[in-house]
């Protein structure tokens, strides 16, 4: 198979009668992929388009209608599914390498000739539907991350977005995840930039990654979920006036923003929350007081940091949702890992990466 449909080739085939193996003769020089049969640009067209669209159905409809090239699902899934298992190795292997040799991945640098600028890093998770029930439940949390730094960080008609950014992303556990963010920041500049925040929405998982990997980072609580929080304790104080839970909340939001978090914390303590309020309202005293360090909002905008965590959120809308989470969509924890690697390779604008190594241009480094 070939990006221009089936081609027909007569070459002579060696045979190893040790191992019982046949080798096509020409393979490396026509770029042929043996495991399907196909050359290396139509493993590249076809894995491309089988993360890119809803499902490996719709990348079927696309392949035919566009290119003429007929292809069954469930080898536009293989192929995927092949091609993103080989980046999710390299990747797994740079990230061991970097968490296990941190003096290495990001060695020690003298302050005066760190770079000045701000290395920024924020990570989330978003629950994914899975082939596996465990606890009487199938759904999983796919873990991304996202790093940039402010000169990324460019304005077009009074709106800023981020120019170059990197996505890590892994479906399963923190301990695994963290290796992966640790190998990502230094080579975006961990230890050669002056100034790193993180930015998070309270989960203590994140506070304890930034802990453990990044000790010198100033850790910001994300401002939106904390004035979400405080709505949310605001309505249920008064649940049927919204005229006054809007005012309660602002006020508070407003205390907060402007480094009178005691004000806050005695406004809250003279408004308990009722009995009758839903018992997944935040306790917000307790979850303002575990944040304290992380809510110096003022400190943080003089100095110009960001203190929203939106450009997470948008990146678990376009990484994860776009793909992983459409209508009856169910993902084995191999398929969705590989899938969602290469989501994150096209939405980093790093897909060059992805064809060299299809192409087997790139270059492992070795321990």
């Amino acid at each position: 198979m070939t990006p221009i449909g089936l081609m027909m080739l007569e070459r002579n085939v060696d045979y190893c009668e040790f191992c019982d193996k046949t080798f096509p003769q020409g393979d490396a020089e026509l770029e042929i992929n043996g495991k399907f049969r196909a050359t290396n640009d139509y493993i590249e067209m076809v894995s491309y388009t089988g993360q890119i669209v809803p499902s490996f159905k719709n990348a079927q409809d696309v392949l035919s209608r566009l290119c003429n090239i007929n292809v069954s699902v469930s080898n536009v899934q293989k192929i995927t599914e092949y091609i993103g298992e080989k980046v999710f190795k390299i990747q797994k292997n740079a990230a061991e390498k970097a968490y296990n040799e941190p003096e290495k991945a990001a060695p020690p640098m003298p302050e005066k000739e760190k770079e000045d600028c701000v290395l920024y890093m924020s990570w989330d998770g978003s629950a994914v539907n899975t082939i596996i029930e465990e606890s009487g439940t199938t759904w999983k949390e796919m873990k991304l991350g996202i790093i940039f730094t402010d000169k990324d960080i460019k304005t077009r008609k009074k709106y800023k977005y981020i120019k170059k950014k990197e996505y890590v992303a892994y479906f399963g556990k923190v301990e695994e995840f963290k290796k992966f963010i640790f190998e990502a920041a230094a080579r975006a500049g961990y230890g050669r930039i002056k100034k790193i925040v993180i930015i998070g929405d309270g989960a203590q998982w994140i506070w304890n990654m930034c802990e453990e990997l990044f000790p010198d980072a100033v850790c910001i609580l994300d401002l939106f979920h904390l004035k979400e929080n405080v709505f949310e304790y605001a309505k249920a104080l008064f649940p049927n006036n919204e005229k006054k839970y809007t005012q309660w909340a602002k006020t508070v939001s407003h205390y907060v923003e402007t480094d009178q978090v005691k004000k806050a914390l005695k406004k809250i303590k003279e408004n308990p929350l009722p009995e009758t309020a839903n018992d997944n309202t935040v306790k917000l005293a307790g979850y303002i007081n575990n944040n304290i360090n992380r809510i110096n909002y003022l400190e943080y905008k003089n100095k110009g940091f960001y203190v929203g965590s939106g450009m997470i959120e948008s990146g678990n809308k376009v990484v994860v949702q776009k793909r992983m989470k459409q209508a009856g969509q169910r993902w084995g924890m191999n398929g969705g890992q590989s899938v969602v690697t290469l989501r994150a390779k096209y939405e980093s604008n790093k897909w060059d990466e992805v064809r060299d190594i299809i192409h087997d241009r790139h270059i492992e480094e070795v321990a």
